[in-house]
């Protein structure tokens, strides 16, 4: 009954909430396209600077490489044009050849992924804290305050709409939540990831950040969006019969909608909570 109640909360939360996020541009993986999603995150865009600059160069010309010296074997060594096969058994020069480019090939692309791994793992300091709970099969997420003041916190969770509700809301089907993440532009938010049940994990493809959500353990990212706009994920662990239903929808608001958004949200989520309690003591 609770669960219900709270799928009700959230669609009239997202109701009141429409205005203020109509105007924000959605960005959303589109059909019949090849390649990442546009950054909107420097380390999305480093992601993209190592798999377009680095890595994609270095494996086209092995694939090159390889494929090409595979035809002048196949055309040099066939049985008519080289009908009496060699004899010898190896060769030092190859054997050097083959064990050492492959380790530079390595260490040509680990100094830059080390970087990579550095920029995403070194959590600068936060402006916002965000608590990330997966469920079967749903999001909870718990705003903390960096600096303890208990009457800046929030907590409620994030469910997908159906087709109907998604429609009604002008959101992409099976993307669409009821309360999404709201969070503000040009400010470094810390994401703690944790599960309450499976293993699940929190993906965001324009954030550049994919982190799993293990029960019984806290693991954390950040992110900085400077551009407001909606953006979605997905659960990127197979959790369970609906993993393909749970989705992620953050909006990344200017700071002063952001403000408006979190006092009038906790406002209505604490008048909630005290009618739903006392509903149940009443009750009792």
């Amino acid at each position: 009954m609770r669960f219900l109640s709270k799928i009700a909360a959230g669609l009239f939360l997202t109701l009141l909430a429409l205005p203020a996020f109509a105007d924000l541009p959605q960005h959303v993986p589109h059909e019949k396209t090849f390649g990442f999603q546009p950054a909107a995150t420097e380390v999305a865009r480093q992601i993209h600077v190592f798999h377009n600059l680095w890595l994609m160069p270095i494996i086209t010309t092995i694939v090159v490489l390889v494929t090409a010296l595979m035809l002048y074997i196949f055309i040099r060594f066939n049985r008519k044009a080289n009908p009496e096969p060699a004899r010898f058994s190896h060769n030092s020069l190859v054997e050097v050849v083959w064990t050492l480019v492959p380790v530079l090939i390595l260490v040509v692309i680990a100094v830059p992924s080390f970087r990579l791994l550095y920029l995403e793992d070194v959590v600068p300091d936060a402006d916002l804290t965000v608590k990330v709970i997966g469920s079967q099969w749903y999001w909870d997420y718990e705003y903390t305050d960096p600096a303890g003041d208990p009457d800046k916190t929030l907590s409620y969770s994030s469910i997908m709409l159906n087709a109907d509700e998604a429609k009604a809301a002008g959101k992409p089907r099976l993307l669409g939540v009821d309360n999404p993440m709201v969070v503000p532009a040009g400010k470094v938010v810390r994401v703690v990831v944790t599960a309450a049940d499976v293993l699940h994990s929190f993906a965001m493809p324009a954030f550049g950040i994919k982190i799993d959500a293990v029960p019984g353990r806290l693991n954390e990212t950040w992110f900085k969006v400077d551009e407001p706009g909606i953006y979605y994920g997905q659960c990127s662990e197979l959790c369970g019969k609906r993993h393909a239903f749970m989705p992620i929808e953050i909006h990344v608001l200017p700071q002063a909608d952001y403000d408006a958004w979190f006092t009038k949200t906790q406002a209505e989520y604490a008048a909630y909570n005290a009618l739903d309690g006392a509903k149940l003591a009443s009750a009792n």
